[in-house]
């Protein structure tokens, strides 16, 4: 399946097109009140196949992007929102559609892929990891590599060099990732502590150091990094929100010196709730707790880490297990 194009939207919204948004965003804000007041248009992209947004999801989003809009804080007509209690590997090669890019001016609703925190395995210790297509385990410790829904906002970008991979015969490039600051709220405020946000899925393997005295790259020594360039779209992450390269582009370019709010689904209260069902045995109807029932049969029921349970037990893993002094790369061997 290829992933969608995003409509992109020019930066800078101004002049009497920005001023009818700000007076048709004010309005909703005001007759925003129940899920009736979507839109039809929006309201039509509702639902729990893979393309669409679950309510509850939307309805958050929404809300959170409207009061944003009315406190003066967002004038970018588009808001994203994710769905992390959704699989984010369908098989047989196909991702599956849990990030959401929604401009109510231009009536525009995108679902794309998106990677989702992968925790970690303390071996002998606890076991807080997911899979590659499901996340079972929420939390927001410092050190965790999980995902911590909520309500986010995009901030300042920040570009910076990785290293260099061959593009071409004989040909290298340099490897820029541009990667986007989240301010979160409530249980996800520490997110710029974490250093969570938003970045192309793609990082250097096999790295090594190769000599190229001319590069405006090159340390002390004339030494670049050099690695194979490796794509990882729908995987897990370290906690961070990725897309694929082309999808990451058009998003960057959406919200640079032009923030907007990012709606995570699930917070610390539905994973509650639903682990509460679970353990009682009922299943989840359509006016109680939402999960995704594909992930909710696979991973039995979800649990949040707190950062105050689940941060002791990280620097106590750290502080028994300390890492090993850092090596520098080795010098690459020319093919």
């Amino acid at each position: 399946m290829g992933l969608v194009r995003l409509r992109s939207v020019p930066l800078g919204v101004a002049g009497a097109f920005g001023l009818l948004i700000i007076v048709a965003l004010m309005a909703s804000v005001r007759s925003f009140a129940a899920p009736s007041a979507l839109p039809a248009w929006l309201q039509a992209h509702v639902g729990d196949s893979d393309g669409q947004i679950s309510q509850v999801v939307l309805e958050r989003a929404r809300a959170l992007y409207l009061k944003k809009v009315a406190q003066g804080a967002v004038t970018n007509p588009c808001y994203f929102a994710m769905d992390a209690t959704r699989p984010g590997d369908l098989g047989n090669g196909v991702l599956g559609r849990r990030y959401y890019v929604i401009c109510e001016a231009s009536q525009s609703f995108h679902a794309i892929a998106s990677g989702h925190g992968g925790g970690r395995n303390l071996k002998g210790t606890v076991d807080f990891s997911n899979g590659r297509r499901c996340s079972k385990n929420f939390g927001n410790a410092m050190d965790s590599e999980l995902t911590a829904g909520g309500a986010y906002m995009t901030r300042e970008a920040k570009t910076s060099f990785k290293g260099f991979y061959r593009a071409g015969a004989k040909q290298d490039a340099a490897f820029l990732r541009t990667f986007i600051q989240f301010d979160g709220e409530g249980e996800a405020a520490n997110a710029r502590q974490r250093v969570i946000g938003g970045h192309a899925a793609q990082v250097l393997r096999t790295m090594c150091m190769r000599k190229t005295p001319n590069s405006s790259y090159a340390d002390h020594d004339g030494l670049v990094p050099f690695g194979k360039l490796v794509e990882y779209a729908g995987g897990r992450s370290n906690g961070c929100t990725s897309w694929s390269p082309a999808d990451a582009r058009q998003i960057i370019s959406m919200v640079k010196d032009n923030p907007t709010t990012l709606y995570i689904y699930p917070e610390s209260r539905d994973i509650a709730a639903v682990a509460q069902a679970a353990a009682k045995g009922h299943s989840l109807s359509s006016d109680g707790p939402y999960w995704n029932a594909s992930c909710l049969k696979e991973i039995g029921a979800p649990k949040f880490w707190p950062r105050k349970t689940l941060e002791p037990i990280i620097a106590q893993y750290k502080k028994d297990h300390p890492a090993p002094p850092a090596q520098p790369l080795p010098i690459c061997k020319e093919p």
